[in-house]
């Protein structure tokens, strides 16, 4: 979902020693939450005044909930503000320190890249940004956290404004400079047009993602396509109702035909709504259709929650002033089953 957010106030990050990598302790399908911030503000502002990363207290809110884990946007040019260049040490220790805090926590997490494709505005596979640059990008996060499979890769959150025929290109590009390092993560996958779930079959300019990105090649074939749907009336998740919630749920069994129709598998990154009694069950029908499906879906993140995110935020599952958000009630019956069912989520295994 493509938002700007201007945030003025500056929070305190709670900073914890980076860690080295733990072993990932189970194989349950991903239940997790995008905690959002790393990614506002415009480059050059400062750290803690115009992006932040998730504080310790947000971290632990989320884990005693019982999410696994979580999607962790934040700005390439940030973290890499010359292409084809070195990051920038202290950026990548800030990103360091994050995920550390949340593996300490017991979250896998979710690398996105929230550029929507470009790069100070310019597209990835146009003259500016060659499909190189975006490889350049993934292999070295892919060095710096290979073979820790706490890590999952997410390439791109929502291209958009291009045709799948442009996109495809960079993704496989950046895919096989992640293999070339020796990584063997996970590697989540979006189609075009911010990768609706509705849209995914839909002919639009430059081909369907649901033919186009049949595309992807992966040398060791350890991926999944990220898809995001949300329950308004263009499913942008701007809007402050949720009158097709029943049409957003039908896309996920759509998608989730597709997937097993071609013996792929999915991801479900963002999705969210209002927190009125309609919006909350549509929420617990999406995420029970995923649930439904471990064989095909890798797992689940609601979009959204994070320390600067305000109150007033109609998706937001940020803890406010009066406790839980009632979205919550449509996530929890999938958060705290310790099963040994639910700790076996096919998709994960070894391909």
């Amino acid at each position: 979902m493509k938002r700007t957010i201007t945030m003025s106030v500056a929070l305190t990050l709670s900073v914890a020693p980076v860690i080295s990598g733990q072993a990932w302790a189970g194989q349950a399908c991903m239940r997790g939450v995008n905690l959002s911030g790393a990614e506002f503000g415009e480059i050059g502002g400062a750290p803690d005044r115009a992006y932040t990363y998730p504080s310790a207290k947000t971290i632990g809110y989320f884990a005693e909930k019982g999410f696994n884990s979580v999607r962790l946007p934040f700005k390439w040019e940030r973290l890499q503000p010359k292409l084809n260049s070195a990051f920038d040490a202290d950026e990548l220790k800030r990103l360091d320190t994050a995920v550390a805090q949340l593996k300490e926590a017991h979250l896998r997490v979710v690398l996105d890249p929230h550029n929507f494709a470009v790069y100070h505005q310019k597209q990835i596979n146009g003259p500016d940004v060659p499909v190189e640059a975006f490889a350049d990008l993934w292999m070295r996060l892919a060095a710096h956290y290979a073979n820790d499979q706490t890590i999952v890769f997410g390439l791109m959150n929502e291209p958009y404004d291009m045709p799948a025929s442009q996109w495809l290109p960079a993704a496989n590009a950046a895919i096989a400079a992640i293999r070339q390092v020796g990584a063997k993560n996970l590697i989540l996958v979006p189609g075009v047009s911010w990768t609706g779930a509705h849209s995914w079959q839909s002919d639009g300019y430059g081909g369907a993602n649901g033919e186009v990105m049949l595309g992807v090649k992966d040398p060791g074939n350890n991926y999944a396509y990220e898809v995001h749907q949300y329950f308004d009336a263009d499913f942008s998740g701007t809007k402050d109702e949720c009158s097709r919630a029943g049409d957003a749920v039908a896309a996920i069994e759509t998608f989730t035909d597709w997937l097993r129709k071609n013996d792929k598998r999915g991801y479900l990154g963002e999705f969210g709504a209002p927190g009125g009694e309609s919006c909350v069950k549509g929420i617990k029908d999406m995420v029970e259709v995923v649930e439904k499906n471990p064989d095909r879906w890798v797992g689940w993140a609601y979009w959204v929650a994070g320390d600067w995110w305000p109150e007033t935020e109609m998706l937001n599952i940020q803890p406010g002033k009066s406790g839980d958000r009632p979205q919550l009630a449509g996530l929890t019956p999938y958060l705290r089953d310790f099963s040994a069912a639910s700790a076996d989520c096919p998709s994960l295994r070894s391909r």
